[in-house]
């Protein structure tokens, strides 16, 4: 048996979920597929995946199993481009994992282009406003905005993410916009509910103030947020990768612009540095290329209009 093989058949099955699949990628048969997944769990001693007939899910085995197949088959494609003095085309499949604004904003566009500079790579966008396992969920690379790197991962910082204070022209008009950021407790203020305390840390002058805040609509999303703002339901803390546009045009409106909000890093996440496949590791330079810099490229146009 071709072990490597083997081990490739056993990875684009878990990735493309089913055995069918997996063969028709990879070009065999689906009995061929079949027989190189008995062969490798033969080998190993262990079934690793749960079969019936309407899905397969990895056994705990086969959990522990994929890791290292991945980087086995990442490390061949590596001898082989090298080999080839980097003749070969980087291929394979990707999933990576965003929040949903950032894909939409930012993500979406950035991986059309990558995927025409290599157009033998696959990818699977995962979009969720939650933090994912990146073993349990099979997620290659994960982009998060946060200020601290999870034990047991690797992050790679490629921007930074800022937010403001802002609300609609007619909120403002009907509400009066606050003078002092205390004026916030008595303004209808709209919450993220996943990882967000109801409060907002403003900054001046190398001084923090924290004020409690509240409002009758909270989401989960934040573009459910953006579009409510926009509708004029109340003051909102936006990063300006989302909400630079709607600045610039004067659909919204910063409060307090004297304040600024403590900024978050853009980190690609990942397992590990060692044996990476080739496209992963090109995908991550190419992040960190598009998006790095003094300044984010979505900030570079209204860098007035959004940094106190």
């Amino acid at each position: 048996m071709d072990r490597l093989t083997a081990m490739r058949v056993f990875v684009e099955i878990v990735d493309r979920g089913s055995v069918s699949a997996a063969a028709e990628a990879l070009d065999m048969s689906r009995a061929m597929a079949s027989r190189y997944l008995e062969g490798l769990e033969d080998w190993l001693g262990a079934r690793l995946l749960h079969r019936t007939t309407r899905r397969l899910a990895l056994t705990d085995a086969g959990q522990h199993a994929l890791a290292s197949c991945r980087e086995m088959v990442g490390l061949a494609e590596d001898v082989v481009a090298q080999a080839g003095h980097g003749a070969a085309q980087a291929q394979g499949r990707l999933r990576l994992t965003s929040s949903p604004s950032f894909a939409t904003a930012q993500l979406a566009a950035a991986m059309v282009d990558f995927q025409q500079r290599h157009p033998k790579v696959e990818i699977d966008l995962v979009m969720v406003d939650r933090t994912v396992d990146l073993v349990q969920d099979r997620i290659d690379l994960a982009i998060r905005l946060s200020n601290r790197v999870d034990e047991g991962l690797v992050a790679r910082r490629l921007a930074l993410c800022h937010s403001v204070l802002c609300a609609s022209p007619a909120y403002l008009a009907r509400a009066s916009a606050p003078q002092t950021p205390d004026d916030l407790r008595g303004h209808q203020c709209l919450i993220h509910t996943t990882g967000f305390a109801p409060e907002y840390r403003l900054l001046r002058g190398g001084e923090a103030v924290t004020v409690p805040v509240g409002g009758a609509i909270t989401a989960n999303e934040t573009a459910v947020i953006r579009a409510a703002v926009l509708a004029g339901a109340g003051i909102a803390m936006l990063p300006t990768y989302f909400v630079g546009e709607d600045l610039a045009q004067g659909s919204l409106l910063r409060v307090l612009p004297e304040y600024a909000l403590e900024p978050l890093d853009i980190q690609a996440v990942y397992l590990s540095r060692r044996h990476q496949p080739m496209p992963l590791r090109l995908l991550i330079e190419f992040l960190a290329e598009r998006f790095g810099g003094e300044v984010a490229p979505w900030d570079r146009e209204t860098q007035s209009l959004i940094h106190a």
